[in-house]
């Protein structure tokens, strides 16, 4: 059985993502609402919907979504029964008819190579539903990491709504609290997938709402810098070994990069990144690092 949890917190486009339940042509799934303390309630709109999909609607009294965006997924999770496969879709978010169907179809393969992670392709939308970028897929089956590097470099996009994951690889390993959430859900793909591939079904679509509403259209970029370093820092200090030597040396160029910005990085942290440089064997890669170095602390 599919769970699914929305962290409510905005009504505007709630009634949309609503619809798009109530379209489900498989209604194999339970639906649990966990309102964040809303000033804007959704009991009136929900009323409509009693009956014709099975949900569940809690509403917490203190806001946890200000101040820490995973565990108010955490929570809302908690409010779920024993169902095996668990995706946490945003209020503003949209499903494609057949997203549930998709998912029991492609399952026995799924449970075949011991799946934990599965995604569908997305499409951007905008606030009057409009579609505002190209469909997005992905290789059909793709290591954790591979992925990590991928949305790293800008090949790719990825959100939170359009995953589902088993519940034991989230009650084994969590979810990774960064600032406001931002990139929380990539590190989480990489755990729970483990040392299975994600599993991608390309033929079907999850819309992802891009509004002036929605926290990552109006996010500080100084926030989603910081994330973003610390994501990377944590491959950086734990998975460089487990990466081919091409994106071993990404994720040096970016954590030297952050290294640049951060005033406060003491000597042993650059001695640090100069020895990984070295054991990565590429003296071209090492004469530029020597070169930006030397500018850097000597301009």
């Amino acid at each position: 059985m599919l769970a699914i949890i929305i962290p409510y917190y905005k009504l505007i486009f709630f009634e949309a993502t609503l619809e798009s339940l109530v379209s489900q042509t498989d209604q194999r799934f339970k639906v649990y609402i966990g309102d964040d303390a809303s000033e804007e309630n959704p009991s009136g709109l929900l009323e409509h919907y009693k009956g014709k999909f099975d949900f569940e609607y809690h509403r917490f009294e203190e806001n946890l979504g200000g101040i820490s965006l995973t565990q108010q997924w955490e929570r809302c999770i908690a409010l779920s029964g024993n169902e095996e496969w668990i995706m946490i879709l945003g209020d503003d978010d949209v499903l494609g008819e057949n997203v549930v169907e998709g998912f029991y179809r492609n399952l026995p393969e799924i449970e075949q190579e011991g799946i934990n992670v599965v995604r569908f392709a997305t499409r951007l939308i905008d606030e009057k539903g409009d579609c505002i970028s190209r469909i997005y897929q992905h290789p059909k089956l793709e290591k954790g990491l591979d992925f990590c590097i991928r949305k790293l470099k800008w090949e790719t996009r990825s959100s939170l709504s359009e995953y589902i994951f088993k519940r034991k690889s989230f009650l084994e390993k969590k979810i990774q609290h960064y600032p406001f959430g931002f990139y929380s859900d990539d590190r989480a793909w990489v755990d729970f997938a483990a040392d299975k591939p994600i599993f991608s079904i390309n033929n079907i679509l999850i819309f992802i709402r891009i509004s002036s509403q929605s926290l990552s259209g109006s996010t500080d970029k100084n926030i989603v810098k910081k994330s973003e370093y610390l994501y990377v820092k944590h491959f950086y200090d734990n998975e460089l070994g487990r990466l081919s030597k091409k994106n071993r040396l990404f994720v040096l160029k970016k954590v030297e990069f952050f290294f640049y910005l951060n005033k406060k990085i003491n000597l042993i942290d650059w001695i640090l990144l100069y020895i990984r440089y070295f054991k990565c064997l590429d003296i071209r890669e090492l004469y530029r690092f020597h070169k930006r170095l030397f500018k850097f602390f000597f301009k």
